[in-house]
């Protein structure tokens, strides 16, 4: 198996091996549509709480929601049985072809309900959630942890080869511990401990910025695939651009001046079809000021990006856009 390869997770085909991480407040509709139109292999839902999904919570609705991609793949979180096996069934129902269990979040407010990254101080639990969500599953199971709860207790390759045998058919690690929340270095290396724990299919996650990083992490951890995260706020090209390098092609081109300026209006229009004007308008301002972190600016037009980030109107923020991406200064070296 290559990254710019397509695999199968159960039976259901992704067409190659660099994905688009789940990220809680970055990876809704609009951004999972632009990704996969990007060419990443596959993108997960941001995080839904399965009994407030259960509940019929507004929020957790709209995260479970099916984008352009024709694998939906929702991450579930959970510290009950009975709620995840009733998460997994809503999330079916909302079209889900992949249902992926979160161990990996480090968000205190998570680790605090005994769900996300702490369910890897009690792996009792921990392979109770994972038993309830296969049984109530119809379709592939996937686990996202972290490589353990702090370097004293690196237990990655035990809750994978428990994962494993309960069924679970692709397995993700982030390079960290969750007490190490995203400071320091993703630790690839260990990583490699999962590898020779399991023969399941493995992702890398954890510090990929870019295609040499992306074989780093893949040589150095033997996993199969990668993940993309926080590198991707303000490119959502980031993960189809790095499968293009892998499999060997110079024609994926980042864009810039007019193509920049096409990213951002496409995303800005869709974040504000999404969630309605008044809402989109507050949740487009982060992903605007990542795309203008990507360009240098003169004092005036650190002030008209200012303007953009707090203004109620978006035909304002519209002008500003074309103004800015189609007149744009010069393009911020790295």
């Amino acid at each position: 198996m290559t990254p710019s390869s397509p695999f199968n997770i159960g039976n259901i085909e992704i067409r190659n091996a660099v994905f688009l991480a789940p990220m809680s407040g970055i990876t809704d509709v609009p951004f999972r549509n632009l990704a996969w139109k990007f060419g990443a292999g596959m993108v997960i839902s941001e995080m839904v709480a399965s009994e407030a999904l259960v509940g019929g919570h507004l929020e957790m609705e709209r995260k479970s929601q099916s984008s352009d991609c024709p694998t939906h793949v929702v991450q579930l979180s959970g510290r009950q049985e009975y709620w995840m096996g009733e998460g997994v069934r809503a999330a079916e129902e909302a079209g889900a072809n992949i249902i992926d269990i979160n161990m990996g979040c480090p968000s205190k407010r998570v680790t605090t309900g005994y769900s996300g990254s702490a369910l890897m101080r009690d792996l009792g639990l921990a392979l109770r959630l994972i038993e309830a969500t296969i049984k109530a599953a119809k379709v592939p199971v996937t686990l996202k942890m972290r490589l353990g709860w702090d370097h004293d207790s690196i237990n990655a390759p035990e809750l994978a080869k428990m994962a494993q045998d309960a069924g679970v058919q692709m397995i993700t690690v982030h390079g960290r511990t969750r007490c190490q929340f995203y400071k320091g270095n993703a630790d690839w290396d260990l990583v490699k401990r999962v590898r020779d724990a399991t023969d399941l299919p493995l992702v890398v996650n954890g510090d990929i910025h870019n295609v040499e990083d992306g074989k780093s992490a893949l040589r150095k951890s033997g996993a199969d695939a990668i993940m993309v995260g926080r590198a991707s706020y303000g490119a959502p090209w980031l993960p189809g651009m790095i499968a293009a390098q892998l499999a060997g092609s110079s024609s994926f081109i980042e864009p810039d001046g007019a193509g920049l300026l096409a990213v951002v209006l496409e995303h800005y229009h869709a974040i504000l079809d999404f969630y309605g004007e008044e809402t989109g308008i507050r949740q487009a301002r982060k992903h605007l000021g990542w795309y203008f972190e990507r360009l240098d600016w003169s004092e005036l037009d650190v002030n008209l990006r200012k303007q953009a980030l707090i203004s109620n109107d978006p035909m304002e923020v519209l002008q500003i856009i074309q103004t800015t991406f189609g007149h744009p200064p010069a393009r911020k070296v790295a």
